[in-house]
């Protein structure tokens, strides 16, 4: 699976997690060049508490485009730091 915003691979990985729809890719798979921290968190009532990243190509810069959750609940630790897109991000094979 590849993840691309403004034509460029943000992130590629044969081993995705699908989890509601979405491919969580492992952490050492995505190019860390293109991601920033974001203050943004949000909660998922069986995740647990997400933190996300901007996505960044070139001079762009796609707000909170990125999720995370770096400490999971215990239902979803198949997915501890694995990152998953929105906002335009397509992923895709």
């Amino acid at each position: 699976m590849k993840a691309v915003w403004e034509n460029t691979v943000i992130a590629e990985s044969a081993e995705t997690v699908v989890v509601e729809g979405n491919h969580y890719f492992p952490p050492q798979s995505i190019k860390k060049e293109c991601f920033e921290p974001s203050d943004t968190h949000s909660t998922c009532h069986w995740k647990g508490l997400a933190s996300y990243y901007h996505v960044k190509v070139d001079d762009k810069v796609n707000t909170d485009a990125a999720w995370f959750y770096p400490e999971p609940k215990e239902a979803a630790q198949a997915i501890k730091s694995y990152v998953a897109f929105w906002r335009g991000v397509t992923v895709a094979e």
